[in-house]
């Protein structure tokens, strides 16, 4: 018998939007190396591009911030994915994740809060979000160097 549970990280929801926030959810997206596929930025110089092709959050810390009394939900960040048991203190740049039988992402950095997502958090205080200001709590942005299919509930494992 383990003495403690196996953890398992999952994509617990997929997110995509036309430009802005909050993004919607998808049951599945096909990720190229620019992102999901239909996902837009309405700040293209910020958001986007291939080393901002995926914007990734956790679903244990926008519980956290609702549990301090943010009113964040699932894609109202603009995550394109909410990733569930994922450890996010391991996630850094230059991790690699493989999600589903064929995606794999790098971490490339933290992302940088911007007034868009203020709606999010009490007092509208986007540093809450911020690596700088709060460390272990910012999204991360990663460039994407397997394309393919992924869909809600496919694992997600680190590789070397």
């Amino acid at each position: 018998m383990l003495d403690k549970p196996l953890q398992f990280a999952q994509v617990f929801q997929i997110n995509a939007s036309g430009g802005g926030v909050p993004k919607l959810p998808l049951r599945s997206a096909e990720v190229n190396t620019l992102g999901i596929v239909g996902d837009d930025h309405n700040n293209k110089v910020n958001h986007g591009g291939p080393d901002k092709a995926i914007c990734l959050y956790s679903l244990e810390l926008i519980r956290a911030l609702q549990v301090e009394g943010h009113p964040i939900f699932v894609g109202s960040t603009g995550e394109n994915i909410t990733t569930a048991g994922l450890d996010w203190s391991l996630v850094e740049a230059g991790v690699r994740l493989k999600i589903g039988p064929s995606v794999e992402l790098e971490i490339t950095k933290y992302t940088t809060p911007c007034q868009t997502i203020r709606d999010s958090f009490r007092d509208q205080n986007i540093e809450r979000m911020s690596s700088k200001a709060n460390p272990g709590w910012a999204r991360a942005y990663a460039r994407v160097l397997q394309p393919g299919t992924i869909a809600v509930g496919d694992a997600i494992r680190i590789v070397d």
